[in-house]
């Protein structure tokens, strides 16, 4: 599986390519900012976008999803506990001194178990709530991709409208945790981390 990883916006949000090899399929995992960048990355691999997934609604990650879905008609994703969150992007970001386009509707919502598939390559879906209601884990055979649930050394901020601190501890531990200690973890902000490492150094998990 092709894995592309840009920062992406003012607060450095991860935005995810993922790409299967042989069909040239891919899917966008949080297109938080700079759509335009995102479309050359998919260019540069011949990718064509299948499937645009958030990991939750909060303006950083969501931002590209309307130019992103206009360019490249792909079906758009999010857990149905955060969607309303994609018609108020514009005055959420506005509180924090930036522009933001409100995303389109999602296609269909994420559940729990659902599996999307992309080619050769399946992602599974963990509704990992916490840092939103909403929030949703991808998992791969290359490592999951958490959003803001889990960091290196950190844990996402539960002090937005409708983040719990104990939800999230009990998401990582319940859905992350339990999955082999090499399994790689691609979070939302910073650099990648394992599962194991955070079982054993994160002040949050001692």
């Amino acid at each position: 599986m092709i894995i592309k990883e840009l920062v992406v916006g003012p607060i450095a949000s991860n935005c995810y390519i993922l790409g299967c090899e042989s069909t040239k399929n891919a899917v966008v995992i949080d297109p938080g900012d700079e759509p335009h960048r995102i479309l050359m990355e998919l260019a540069k691999d011949e990718l064509t976008a299948k499937y645009i997934l958030n990991t939750h609604g909060h303006f950083d990650h969501v931002g590209g999803n309307a130019k992103l879905k206009e360019v490249t008609g792909a079906e758009l994703m999010i857990h149905e506990a955060d969607a309303p969150m994609l018609t108020q992007l514009s005055n959420m970001a506005r509180m924090w001194g930036m522009r933001v386009e409100n995303s389109p509707p999602p296609d269909r919502f994420l559940t729990e178990g659902m599996e999307i598939t992309f080619g050769d390559c399946t992602l599974k879906v963990l509704h990992t709530p916490g840092h939103s209601p909403g929030g949703v884990t991808f998992l791969s055979p290359a490592g999951v991709f958490a959003g803001d649930l889990l960091f290196a050394g950190s844990i996402g901020r539960t002090d937005f409208p409708g983040g719990s601190h104990e939800t999230l501890i009990r998401s990582v531990k319940e859905k992350l945790f339990v999955l082999p200690d090499d399994t790689k973890v691609y979070p939302g902000h910073g650099p990648a981390t394992t599962v194991g490492r955070e079982k054993r150094y994160n002040p949050f998990f001692g």
